[in-house]
């Protein structure tokens, strides 16, 4: 039977059972950010893209010494904590190899990234900051995706699978414990994950690896979408809505809950699927919840045969895609040097302080630093101060950095006018 969605899209519904088990659920209507319509003619939607997709992948198989290597996917699940993403991907990992017959791993950025991380660093503990403008819960994000990426080079290449230079020891071990225990290296891979030793499953048919994290920032999940563009893999999205209220409640229930503030902080802040901004975004849904019903389940498997129908292609790009690259780069530069600058005059004031400076004065004094920190801002948002093309181009450099020193700068001059009163 077809249906049609308050949008006006065409909504196939089959027997598919649902991902999660239990009693039945009330039917709720998931919003697609994008949906693909299906010919005049063709059978039942996903249906038809599971029977091209298993065809394309007997065809591969078919092909001598690994030429024509599995398509490998990547399904970012995007929400709130408590939202129901880890039940919505553990539901994934046990589906996906029965019905559509692909392969899945699940990378649970909870696991592959200590909870100490999050915490004040102990004294004395680790070498060295290397750099005091990114926090050590973004290194540990940026050493898992550089770890995903050696896994994704190894895989889709063939070539050997080595631990990447600027990630941790530690990070890459917990990432080759994933792969082991998610059926796609085998046991004999060696400690300093050198050379290789995949499964038949990581490579003998479609493989999808659904990261399940926040990813509340777009620049978070655009940063996924490049490495999928990088090697020409699948590239979806699935953002589960949960009203924080529920998503506070849930998360009073677990073992190890997180402070209210920090939902509720992540609830202002957080960033749906634009399709409308971002043409990278089109292959994303966004679910009411994550207890999906049949129709639920249809849509999702239709997503996944799509875009792995259609990966991203490594030239794709635009005028306009990369005016909304550029706004991704600047929006991320522009909060970093916010947190630093507040942090600057955070320290200044102390300094002004124990410089003797009067309280009089220390008011006039924070309204003049907060003033040049706005000014700095939006001069950096308007690229006065930033060529944003060059955080697309590097993705390693640190923009923020030689901006915040010349804020430094000035705010040494403003606190030195009050000191040498």
């Amino acid at each position: 039977m077809v249906t049609k969605t308050t949008a006006g899209h065409t909504r196939h519904r089959s027997a598919l059972p649902p991902l999660t088990s239990g009693k039945p659920r009330p039917r709720r209507r998931p919003r697609a950010c994008a949906q693909q319509r299906p010919p005049a003619g063709a059978a039942d939607g996903p249906l038809a893209a599971l029977a091209a997709t298993a065809a394309a992948a007997e065809e591969e198989d078919e092909q001598p010494d690994g030429a024509g290597r599995a398509r490998v996917g990547l399904c970012v699940l995007c929400g709130l904590p408590a939202a129901g993403k880890s039940t919505l991907a553990r539901a994934l990992r046990r589906r996906l190899p029965q019905r559509p017959g692909w392969a899945c791993a699940l990378l649970d950025y909870d696991e592959l990234i200590p909870p100490e991380t999050f915490g004040p660093p102990e004294p004395g503990a680790g070498p060295a900051e290397p750099s005091p403008l990114l926090p050590r819960w973004k290194r540990s994000r940026r050493e898992l995706l550089q770890c995903l990426e050696r896994f994704l080079r190894a895989v889709v290449t063939g070539s050997p699978l080595s631990a990447p230079a600027t990630a941790t020891q530690p990070a890459w071990e917990r990432f080759l414990a994933c792969c082991r225990g998610q059926g796609l290296l085998s046991s004999a891979e060696s400690d300093a994950g050198a050379g290789r030793s995949w499964t038949h499953a990581a490579t003998s048919r479609p493989l999808y690896l659904i990261l399940d994290d926040n990813f509340y920032y777009q620049s978070m999940r655009y940063e996924v979408y490049q490495l999928a563009r990088k090697y020409s893999l699948s590239f979806c999205q699935l953002f589960l809505e949960c009203p924080l209220e529920c998503c506070l409640q849930r998360n009073r229930l677990r073992s190890h809950p997180l402070p209210d503030q920090t939902i509720c902080l992540m609830a202002r802040r957080i960033e749906m699927p634009d399709l409308k901004k971002n043409v990278w975004e089109q292959n994303s849904l966004i679910l009411k919840s994550s207890d999906c019903t049949s129709e639920d389940n249809e849509q999702i498997i239709s997503l996944l045969a799509a875009a792995l129908e259609n990966p991203v292609k490594q030239n794709e790009e635009n005028t306009e895609q990369k005016e909304a690259d550029r706004a991704i780069c600047a929006a991320s530069t522009v909060h970093q040097a916010d947190q630093t600058c507040r942090r600057i005059i955070s320290q200044t004031m102390k300094d002004a302080k124990d410089k003797n400076v009067p309280s009089s004065e220390m008011k006039s004094l924070a309204e003049e630093l907060n003033k040049l920190k706005a000014e700095f801002l939006e001069d950096l948002r308007q690229g006065n101060e930033l060529k944003t093309q060059i955080c697309i181009q590097n993705q390693h450099s640190d923009p923020a950095t030689s901006v915040i020193s010349s804020f430094q700068h000035e705010a040494t001059n403003v606190v030195n006018k009050y000191i040498l009163k």
